[in-house]
Formats: C-alpha cells, structure tokens, sequence
C-alpha cells in the first residue's frame, strides 16, 4: 500500500473512533434512564475538555516528529474510554471519560492534518483534505450501517464493537505510512525561507496577530454551537417518545449525512478550485437554520433523513474549507496545526455548550416563551431545534461582516504532486 493510500484508508478508518460515541452516546444514556439536561451536561462537559484541549494538541502536533505514534495512542485511549461508558454507566465514570475523550480526541485531526500537509505540500492540501473528508465520511457510512444492522440482534453494544475493529484497522493504515514520506517542516507549514531566516517560531503569539483567523474561528464557534446537539437531541426524541428504534433511526441519519458528505467534500475541493471559497461559507451557513425548521416541523422518526441531509450539506464543505483556509491564513509561519487547533478550540466552546443549550430548551423553552406572551405549537424539542438554527443565523451576519478580512479567492494552480522521495505521486 502506498503512503497516499494509507493516509486515505486511515480516514475512513479512524471515523468512528475519532469522535467517541458521537450521537450514540446521547441514546445509549436516555435508555438508561438519564434526563435531557443531565445528558447535556456530561456532553457539554467532554466538550469543553476538548475545548481546553485543542491547541495544546495543535502545539504538540507541531512539535512532535511522532505523528504516526501519536494517531494510534489517541485512538486506543478514545475506545478504552467509551469501553467504561459502556461497562459503568455512571455520572462520574462517564464525566471522566468524555474528558479523556474530549482531550485524547483533539489530538487525532491535527496530526492527521499534519501528516497530510506533510506528504503532499502546500499545493495539492486542499485536493487531499477533500479525498481525506470523502474516505471519512464513508467510514461513517460503513461504521453507521453495522452499528443499524447488528443493533437489532445484540443491542446497543454493537456501537461498541464496531468501534474496536475499526480502531484496529486504524492502526494497521498509520503503520503504513512511511515515516520518511512526511516533511515534518511541511507538516507545521513552515516554508523553507522562514525556515532559513529563523522564523516560524513565533508560538501563539501569531494567532493574536491574525484577525482573519480569529473571524474565522468565530464564526465556527457560532456554527457549531447550531449544529453540534442536532443530531443527539433527534435521537432522544425518538427514544423519550417512543417512536421507534432510536439506534437504528439515528444509524440511518448518520449514514444519510455522511453519504452526503462524500461527494460534498470532494466537490467542495473542485469549488474551491474554480471559485473560491466564498459560496462554499455561505451554503454551509444557510444550510443550518432550514436545517432546525425542518427538525422542528415533526416528530415523527422519518424527519431525520432530511434533516441529516443538511448536516451533510454544511459538515460536508467545511470538513474541507476548514483545515484548507487555515492553512492559506497561517501559510509561511510554521504555526499551521497550532492555527488549526485554535480554530477548533473556538468550534469546540460552540459545539460544547450546544448541549447543555439544547437540554434547557427542551425542559424550558416553552416556559419561556410563554413568559413573553408567545405561544408555539412545538414541543419543547421543536423549540431547542429553532433556538440552535438560529444561532446559524448570528454566524452568517458576522460572514457578511468579515469577508473581506478572509482569503476567500480561488485556489492557486495545481501542482504535480510528489512523494517526500522526489518521484511522482499516483493521480488523484
């Protein structure tokens, strides 16, 4: 196998393990009895771990010449500590864990990044990261379809052993990549004449003196905030009102966005290419709120598909746009995952707190509105689904506000690339 192959098999093998149980978890603790609000909490608190967590990581990433090594431990920590969840489903075992969780899994896309940046260079990122996107999400639809089909003939714990085999074929796919073909100056986006002058060793200092990349990370914040409790909360209202099979109804929902998100990453890359990034923002921001009008419209099961088929639209383009903007923001400075993981940190206050917002607006949304003399006809879940689209809406003003701050023209020429060897790469 080679390193291009790897590094596209480790994508779409690491994207069940990267990000914990995900919605399954949400499921997996409303069967047992959990509230909407304590759920929240401990989804909100791996959140914020992840969120403290982020651009240490990034920094590390940078600093570290064992990305390899790196990718395989975080993977292992991040089964073992849902293996807990599973085994004592308690408020303090499963805190501890989403914060193993939250930290361990900060690390897995920055080095996966890094490894990238560093195999292909600067030129050929932003076609990898969508060949990347495309093999993780297609990984999800693989992991989503087992988790549907062996849920029905032993449970929930399915989720579990699914997570395992791919996590050890996640290993096999990092040992494959040949160290000698990551650039590891590359991998942090340091060019070779800051290198000569002695720059790129600026720290963090470099993110305080880059607005666009705090504009950008900003308007991620308020994304995710939108988007993170969306897909949990439509399982927990299927499971909390009885309306079917909350495992397979949210396999189905992941497998119908993720199915989305394939040919999205891959055509996000090739209209980044002609028109820049510009009408790729704006879709994914626009996709959100029409996204918690239509969950909110019923709470029949079915209502998932096409909710999800939004979640694919927006998560689709900027599982591309993200790590491909950073890197133009940030290029020359050596401070690339350092950049990246201050972008996810901002992502992750939004999408940690998305939760917690979510269960209070379900318990007392309607209360609420009340209060202000507003009657609805939702359920206190419609409510929670209009309250996180909203915030989608706060982001696509501040979008408006900032694009000129951001490197939105189309990408650059399309360079040949080429392994850390000098021969020529496989065509994409």
């Amino acid at each position: 196998m080679n390193t291009i192959a790897a590094l596209t098999t480790l994508n779409f093998l690491m994207a069940d393990v990267r990000d914990g149980l995900g919605p399954y978890l949400a499921i997996f603790l409303q069967g047992r009895g959990w509230s909407p609000l304590d759920i929240g909490v401990v989804l909100t608190i791996g959140g914020l771990a992840g969120m403290i967590a982020t651009t240490p990581m990034g920094a590390f990433v940078d600093a570290t010449k064992q990305k390899r090594l790196v990718t395989i431990a975080a993977g292992l920590l991040v089964s073992m500590a849902c293996l807990a969840i599973f085994l004592h489903p308690t408020f303090a075992v499963v805190s501890v864990a989403q914060v193993l969780t939250g930290v361990v899994g900060a690390v897995i896309p920055p080095a996966i990044a890094a490894m990238t940046l560093g195999i292909v260079g600067p030129n050929e990122f932003s076609h990898q990261i969508g060949r990347n996107e495309a093999a993780n999400h297609g990984g999800n639809v693989v992991a989503a379809v087992a988790c549907a089909g062996f849920s029905y003939l032993i449970g929930i714990q399915a989720v579990f052993f699914v997570m395992i085999a791919m996590a050890v074929g996640s290993i096999a796919a990092t040992l494959a990549i040949k160290e000698s073909a990551i650039d590891h100056d590359v991998a942090r986006g340091l060019d070779k004449a800051a290198k000569d002058e002695g720059e790129g060793k600026s720290g963090f200092a470099v993110l305080l003196k880059t607005p666009a990349l705090l504009v950008f990370g900003f308007i991620l914040m308020l994304f995710h905030f939108g988007n993170a409790a969306m897909l949990p909360l439509v399982g927990q209202r299927i499971e909390a009102l009885g309306l079917g099979n909350a495992v397979f109804w949210t396999s189905v929902a992941v497998i119908v966005a993720q199915a989305v998100m394939v040919p999205m990453a891959l055509l996000a890359a090739r209209i980044a290419e002609r028109f820049g990034y510009a009408p790729l923002l704006l879709t994914a921001l626009v996709a959100l709120p029409i996204r918690g009008v239509v969950a909110a419209a019923t709470p029949e099961a079915w209502i998932a598909i096409p909710v999800q088929v939004l979640d694919g639209i927006g998560a689709g383009i900027l599982g591309v746009a993200t790590p491909a903007l950073v890197a133009r923001i940030l290029r020359g400075t050596g401070r690339f995952n350092v950049g990246l993981g201050a972008v996810m940190t901002l992502q992750a206050v939004g999408a940690s707190f998305s939760p917690t917002a979510a269960g209070l607006m379900v318990e007392n949304g309607k209360a609420w509105l009340s209060g202000l003399g507003v009657e609805v006809g939702f359920t206190g879940y419609g409510v929670a689904f209009l309250g996180l689209g909203a915030a989608a809406l706060v982001a696509l003003g501040l979008f408006f506000a900032a694009m000129r701050t951001l490197p939105l023209e189309r990408e650059g020429g399309h360079m040949s690339r080429r392994d850390r060897s000098g021969a020529a790469a496989a065509p994409a």
